[in-house]
């Protein structure tokens, strides 16, 4: 079993969220997990601290541990607006132009998904300031619908990863849709809209689904790790996705891409 893992990019910066009503949802959360004791008052502030400088994202700061043990993400970046996700095209074309420098893969994060004509604007968009000929696709929130599918296979999207479920890869049309297994907020918010589930029990977690995963001979498994959690002000989720590499390393895993594995399917098909 070969290990897929992708980091979605939300946010960029705070003051993209001057419109709505993102900051003020997270003063809330942030004083609902402190009170229920899954977060420390240190982290609370660290937080605030963040707004103060105006910093949502720590892409940088990923590629770097990534990069340091040798695991090939994925990260998926936003062209356009929709349910919280508010950053400019200008900044998602040059951290887009940024990953692809660090040698990383880069998709589309995607909005629009059950009216063709735009997905297919946001695929053209992306094509355009990422200068790539083929990449893939997740939609934002994992949103879909029964044509959306359908619609990325015929807009020309290499693979998409927005089906939650522990299946294998499998095709539709010319895309490969590879379902996600693991993401970090259905790891440590359980039917819940903030945290309510401590490192411990999300390690317990993550270790069951992987061995369920291997028993049921799953041949790519997918994990999702949003870079806006790659903090202090998010200790527990951060130490969770060190544990989780460290753990697969440690175990002997293997690391690869959804092209890579894209590659290798089609090989061995023939």
């Amino acid at each position: 079993m070969k290990i897929i893992i992708s980091h979605d990019v939300d946010h960029i910066t705070v003051l993209e969220h001057n419109r709505d009503l993102i900051i003020p949802k997270l003063i809330i959360r942030s004083f609902i997990e402190l009170g229920l004791g899954y977060i420390s008052i240190s982290e609370m502030i660290k937080k605030f601290s963040e707004c103060l400088k105006n910093k949502w994202q720590n892409i940088e700061e990923l590629m770097k541990f990534d990069k340091e043990n040798n695991v090939p993400s994925t990260f998926f970046v936003g062209v356009s607006k929709g349910k919280g996700l508010c950053y400019s095209l200008e900044n998602a074309e040059y951290w887009v132009k940024k990953i692809v420098e660090q040698g990383f893969d880069v998709g589309v994060h995607g909005i629009a998904y059950d009216n063709y004509e735009l997905i297919k604007t946001e695929f053209d968009t992306f094509k355009k300031i990422s200068d790539l000929k083929t990449f893939g696709i997740r939609m934002h929130y994992l949103r879909h619908n029964e044509y959306t599918l359908d619609f990325l296979n015929k807009t020309g999207y290499l693979f998409d990863s927005s089906i939650y479920g522990l299946k294998n890869p499998y095709k539709v049309g010319s895309l490969w849709e590879f379902p996600l297994h693991i993401m970090d907020g259905y790891i440590f918010c359980k039917k819940s809209r903030w945290q309510n589930v401590f490192l411990e029990k999300a390690k317990q977690e993550t270790r069951s689904l992987i061995e369920k995963a291997h028993e049921n001979d799953i041949n790519y498994f997918t994990i999702l790790f949003h870079d806006r959690y790659f903090s202090e002000s998010f200790k527990q989720w951060k130490e969770w996705y060190l544990w989780l590499i460290y753990y697969l390393k440690k175990n002997n895993f293997e690391f690869t891409t959804f092209n890579d594995a894209v590659d290798t399917i089609e090989r061995m098909k023939g």
